[in-house]
């Protein structure tokens, strides 16, 4: 029989009740509900190249559909630590070196379980992709916020040297950015990466955009590894997966480049929280991962196109604009259209407008910060955008 005492018991942990559930993914299940065009949630529309999804069903029909080993099938650890070489020039270890994980998100959340104790301090840039919040903390970590400031989202040095301290142990860098669409620059690089050598803290680098970069004339875009730096190999955890490079979101595959040392913790984690990912979707990755430069660079053409398709139709329908630099997001100013704040006009959006978008709040640690800002994605077939800066002309007329 319960007590008084136990009666009060919250039956919820304190951990979940400091976080709410994905609004990214609310926003998909809101364009469902109202018939919207979706420019919220960041999955193409468009099908997965034909040649990776044979591979997937032969990868099935011969049968390859058991249990794979725990931190992943021996040819994809293979075919990662192949492109790993030839695209970022590091020798990484596939036995000791890489775990294969159910996509980048449990990738993340995993890395942060095996190295960060309760009570140490993560430092996060803000906005920054909803989850990694909620990851520190669940792995018991305190997060310390250090804003990118619009229009070209860039950070104080000075700030983020002070969120920094004797109980830093790991900095997350999004590059490119989601959401923010921000590459940093080589120097900004080198700056983060002198702090962590400074406070002996590792940097957890969600790298999913890697191939999705757009030249600009007046300074180098490139996309740079925080492991290729100096003294960086032996403190840099590296996320990454399949979705967004081959337009799979749906297969949950990703992958952890890791030093020995914390590979193996990360494999211990991993084994427990989802034991392994999907066979014959590993085995299709070794065969997508081999694909020629070719294929990343038409990649990256067809998302320039897009990109450059939908701003246009933004800034005439009112929105201010911040052009990304890669990934295939958005950040927009609503300060226009006269709203309170972002949910108001994101509700506005999807059910009198017919477009879904992300309100920017759920981006910061204060909702306050972005009540100002909207995420729109380009991750769409031609049809669906053009359907989109339809509606969007309304927005004038309004």
């Amino acid at each position: 029989m319960a007590t008084p005492e136990t009666a009060k018991r919250s039956r919820v942990s304190e951990k979940a009740g400091r976080f709410t559930e994905s609004v990214i993914r609310e926003m998909t299940r809101e364009a469902m509900k109202h018939g919207a065009v979706n420019l919220s949630q960041g999955f193409p529309d468009f099908p997965a190249p034909e040649e990776i999804k044979r591979a997937a069903q032969e990868a099935i029909a011969e049968d390859i559909n058991q249990y794979a080993i725990t931190w992943g099938a021996k040819d994809f650890r293979e075919a990662i630590a192949e492109k790993t070489k030839w695209y970022l020039g590091l020798d990484v270890d596939p036995e000791r070196e890489i775990t294969v994980t159910c996509g980048s998100t449990e990738g993340m959340i995993a890395a942060m379980m095996a190295t960060v104790d309760p009570g140490e301090e993560v430092v996060l840039f803000e906005p920054f992709y909803e989850n990694y919040a909620p990851d520190a903390i669940l792995s018991g970590a305190r997060p310390r916020y250090v804003p990118l400031r619009a229009p070209d989202w860039t950070f104080d040095r000075e700030e983020l040297r002070a969120a920094f301290g004797e109980r830093t142990k790991a900095i997350i860098l999004c590059n490119p950015n989601n959401p923010t669409g921000k590459v940093f620059t080589r120097e900004e690089m080198e700056f983060i990466a002198s702090l962590c050598r400074e406070h002996d803290a590792l940097c957890f680098t969600d790298e999913i955009y890697e191939h999705i970069l757009y030249p600009r004339e007046d300074r180098t875009v490139e996309h740079i590894s925080m492991a290729q730096l100096e003294g960086m190999r032996e403190r840099t955890v590296v996320v990454n997966s399949m979705s967004k490079t081959y337009s799979v979101t749906g297969w949950r595959v990703g992958y952890v480049i890791a030093p020995p040392d914390i590979t193996s913790a990360v494999r211990k984690v991993h084994d427990f929280l989802t034991v392994g990912a999907a066979a014959p979707l590993q085995s299709a990755g070794a065969f997508a991962l081999r694909l020629p430069p070719a294929y990343y660079e038409q990649l990256q053409r067809d998302y320039q196109r897009r990109r450059d398709v939908l701003v246009p139709v933004l800034e005439e329908s009112g929105f201010g604009v911040f052009r990304p630099d890669g990934a295939y997001y958005i950040m927009t100013d609503i300060r226009a259209f006269g709203f309170r704040d972002d949910i108001e006009f994101t509700r506005f959006l999807v059910r009198e407008i017919g477009v879904a978008v992300v309100p920017g709040s759920s981006f910061y640690s204060r909702p306050e910060l972005g009540a100002s800002q909207v995420r729109f994605c380009f991750c769409k077939k031609d049809e669906t955008l053009e359907a989109a800066a339809e509606r969007l002309q309304k927005l004038q007329k309004s």
